[in-house]
């Protein structure tokens, strides 16, 4: 098992400051290959003001020329490492555990962040209230927490795209069978969407983020 990358809680982007998170709901965005930390924060003013946002900056730097950050490395199309995924997973678990508290957390990552926040959410069901999957998927194999995960059954929400060919097929048939198995699912396939992120699907998120808020008032 790979060791867990540190995630560098100076390198984190929050829409609040110390005094005005006390008390809310946390939401984790967790980017993408080659991204940033400032990439899904700019979704922040899109997402239900009630949350804390706090946007991660992945501890990995993909091989040169690739910029931004990565949460595990990828060796082709098909190279992806459960093992490091998980390992991905346990440092932002462990990046939490030295978080300011919040009452509740929930994570929306983008294709590695997504699978990342799903690895977190099998490996620790009961510190998160839902997850966001966009554009990701589900590693292969078990996780200690699958079982419990099962049983809880949190709400996630997966948007995924007809022309997405970043992720390949075998990954996304497994997630197909994976998730609602282990997950309150809900989501869409979106026409013609690539390996990105739509008005459409930004508008199903945050009525699903709503919905959430709902539930944990």
């Amino acid at each position: 098992m790979p060791d867990a990358p540190r995630i560098d809680p100076d390198l984190v982007l929050w829409s609040a400051s110390p005094d005005e998170r006390a008390g809310r709901p946390l939401l984790v965005l967790l980017h993408g290959y080659g991204a940033d930390e400032r990439d899904l924060f700019g979704l922040a003013p899109r997402l239900p003001e009630a949350f804390a946002v706090a946007a991660v900056r992945a501890p990995l730097t993909p091989p040169w020329p690739a910029p931004g950050y990565s949460w595990y490395a990828i060796d082709g199309l098909n190279g992806r490492d459960s093992a490091a995924v998980t390992a991905a997973a346990e440092g932002l678990l462990a990046w939490l555990d030295a978080a300011p508290p919040a009452p509740h957390v929930g994570l929306l990552g983008f294709s590695q962040g997504a699978a990342v926040a799903l690895q977190a959410l099998r490996l620790a069901p009961e510190r998160f209230a839902f997850a966001v999957n966009l554009s990701g998927y589900v590693a292969p194999g078990a996780v200690h927490g699958d079982a419990a995960l099962a049983q809880r059954r949190p709400p996630v929400f997966w948007g995924r795209g007809t022309h997405d060919e970043v992720i390949p097929e075998p990954l996304v048939a497994h997630t197909v069978d994976w998730l609602p198995r282990h997950a309150d699912l809900s989501g869409r396939v979106y026409p013609g969407l690539t390996h990105s992120v739509s008005e459409d699907e930004l508008r199903d998120v945050r009525t699903f983020l709503d919905k959430r808020l709902d539930d944990l008032a």
